[in-house]
């Protein structure tokens, strides 16, 4: 109920008959398999392989994993929302609810953790088994966990990175809180100043629509180069239908022989989904977990000592201390420090920021061009 299936009446009718019926029937795997039905409700609901089932492909994701010679990773939302980051095309993702008409807003991203999916990942690559990790996340978790930041490129940017693209080459401003405030889609101006020449920080976040020309920390090079390399390919938690337009980070243009093995780990449909060599129906933070135990490696524990973005962060200038509201990422001595004012210690509610704003903006363009 509810479900399009183009213009077809018939088609629809059917639907509204047999949907209700056979899901009374627990025959969710009836429609599944069904040619009609199929792609859409996988697409929406999302699929869970059984215990075993999960097992046995992760099994054999382990043996692909020790036998790769180059293998890399791509990530998308999915690998985030155990840390209430919220995904973009799931049932309840940010996109989901934007399409629906639902307003955007969720406590500030700042305080998000690296996910156990994360640190596997950053595991993996220091024990030589992941090659490079090409992701589609702003939220600077990665870069949290600790992986290298030669063997990451955040393809859309990092909310807590502003440059000065004045200055050559382009200076960097890591920060302890989400820069995006106050940018938006072709908006990218934080308000900030670069402290050696003056001119305006910007963002490094690339919106819906929108070409990422940044060196870093969208590392395109680095991507690009890793692809051509990889002989097998891994994705976590993406419905792919973004990263399937970058046709670099597919060497499609190679025989089907040569062309890199496709592990996919996703709930929900994605368009490559035929090419893959396996499909695995699961949450990342459960396939990582029992990955990890098939290839005897222990996964590390976030620690917030520990956590590069300290070292790595500008201070603000005196005048610009009051620049942002964002809640700014303390360490662990100073977690308990905050005000005894209990309106201060409620949590920030931030209306769309780098996730919402972009493509609020874009769908508000496209119905004003149509109109």
């Amino acid at each position: 109920a509810g479900l399009k299936y183009g213009k077809n009446h018939s088609v629809q009718k059917r639907a509204s008959r047999v949907i209700p019926s056979r899901l009374k029937q627990g025959g969710r795997h009836y429609l599944l398999k069904h040619p009609v039905f199929s792609s859409s409700l996988r697409s929406i609901c999302g699929v869970f392989d059984g215990v075993d089932e999960l097992k046995n492909k992760v099994r054999q994701l382990a043996v692909a994993v020790k036998q790769a010679s180059h293998l890399v990773v791509y990530t998308g939302a999915g690998i985030s929302t155990a840390a209430s980051i919220p995904d973009y095309r799931g049932p309840n993702g940010v996109w989901t609810q934007l399409q629906k008409g639902r307003a955007i807003s969720s406590s500030d991203l700042s305080k998000a953790e690296p996910t156990l999916t994360h640190m596997c990942i950053k595991m993996l690559h220091k024990e030589k088994l992941v090659k490079h990790v090409v992701s589609q996340n702003c939220d600077g978790l990665h870069l949290r966990s600790s992986l290298p930041r030669h063997a990451l490129s955040e393809l859309h940017g990092n909310m807590f990175i502003e440059v000065c693209t004045s200055c050559s080459p382009v200076r960097e401003y890591v920060r302890l809180f989400d820069v995006t405030e106050r940018t938006s889609l072709h908006r990218h101006g934080t308000g900030r100043k670069c402290s050696h020449c003056g001119s305006e920080l910007r963002d490094t976040i690339v919106h819906f629509g929108e070409r990422g020309t940044l060196e870093q920390p969208l590392n395109w090079r680095g991507a690009t180069e890793a692809a051509k390399m990889a002989d097998v390919i891994l994705c976590l938690g993406s419905s792919l239908k973004v990263l399937k337009k970058y046709t670099n980070l597919w060497c499609m243009n190679r025989p089907a022989s040569k062309r890199p093995k496709l592990y996919i780990v996703n709930l929900q449909w994605t368009p490559k989904d035929d090419l893959a060599v396996l499909k695995i129906h699961g949450k990342c933070d459960d396939v990582m977990r029992l990955l990890m135990e098939e290839l005897n490696l222990q996964i590390p524990a976030y620690n917030r000592g520990d956590d590069p973005i300290f070292a790595l962060a500008t201070p603000l200038q005196l005048e610009e201390v009051q620049s942002h509201s964002r809640e700014v990422i303390a360490p662990p001595d100073d977690q308990n420090d905050g005000s005894d004012d209990p309106e201060e210690q409620k949590p920030t509610s931030v209306q769309g920021g780098w996730f919402g704003r972009g493509y609020g903006k874009g769908r508000q363009k496209k119905k004003k061009k149509v109109a």
